[in-house]
């Protein structure tokens, strides 16, 4: 379980020896940047997406579990991997709507390179327009929506239908979205793949087991969660919601005067 512990120490020397894919002055630090894959070249992470929830980090780790577990919470949009006790790596995730519809505990019986992907009967009945050419599946690649690594869980020897995997749509890392299951940057997709073997245990906390680690998060407009504590951050982004607003409706009512009409 080393590879994750080593990987920024080692990239970060042979940038510094002029061997890394970090330039100079790169604001993307060297575990995102792009790198080659095989036959691929998985773009680097948009900076932008990189906040201080979305970016891998170590972290203290307090929870119950034993070390080489990955726990992932579903609420708080986190995923860790326990390194040792009371130490864990921790990975920002995108939470689909399959991605609330299992807790408990469950292992990773099965794992894909570029696996391919092909939506639901569920998916298809909601949205034909969408889903119904794809109904055959999409092969692997980085336009597949789950990217360049999928862990798959399972218990009791059969699979939950619930995954662990990349994305190729980078903006959604801390995010809510629509479909799929628990999301990571494709950078660490791939990191995640090779440090965790075939029978690892995960873990997928309940809404409770949240609050009792996590704490109580407040979504933001830009999709991000911040602690409840967060005050300044919750006030501004209010305002500013409220500020937007306001101009919307100016806006609507000088588009009625100029038409002629009184605004509905």
């Amino acid at each position: 379980m080393r590879r994750l512990a080593l990987m920024s120490t080692v990239l970060a020397l042979a940038a510094c020896a002029g061997g890394g894919t970090t330039p100079v002055g790169s604001s993307v630090p060297v575990e995102y940047q792009a790198r080659e894959d095989g036959t691929r070249v998985v773009p680097a992470v948009n900076p932008k997406y990189l906040n201080e929830r979305n970016k891998r980090r170590w972290v203290e780790y307090n929870g119950p579990e034993p070390v080489g577990t990955i726990v992932v919470d579903p609420y708080a949009r986190v995923l860790y991997h326990i390194y040792e006790e009371g130490l864990a790596m921790r990975f920002g995730v995108a939470v689909g709507r399959a991605g609330l519809g299992f807790a408990g505990s469950g292992v990773i019986r099965r794992k894909e390179e570029y696996p391919s992907w092909t939506p639901t009967k569920n998916m298809i009945r909601r949205e034909p327009e969408v889903y119904a050419a794809l109904a055959g599946g999409l092969k692997g690649g980085l336009d597949n929506p789950l990217g360049a690594r999928a862990l798959y869980l399972y218990r009791n020897g059969k699979d939950t239908m619930y995954r662990i995997h990349g994305t190729m749509d980078p903006s959604s890392i801390g995010k809510a979205t629509s479909a799929g299951c628990i999301r990571l940057f494709n950078q660490d997709a791939i990191d995640m793949f090779d440090e965790v073997p075939l029978g690892t245990l995960v873990k997928v906390r309940t809404k409770a087991e949240s609050l009792k680690y996590e704490g109580e998060f407040v979504e933001l407009s830009s999709g991000y969660l911040v602690p409840e504590t967060s005050f300044e951050v919750i006030d501004a982004d209010r305002a500013a919601q409220e500020i937007a607003a306001q101009k919307m409706s100016e806006s609507a009512a000088r588009d009625a005067a100029l038409e002629g009409r009184n605004p509905v």
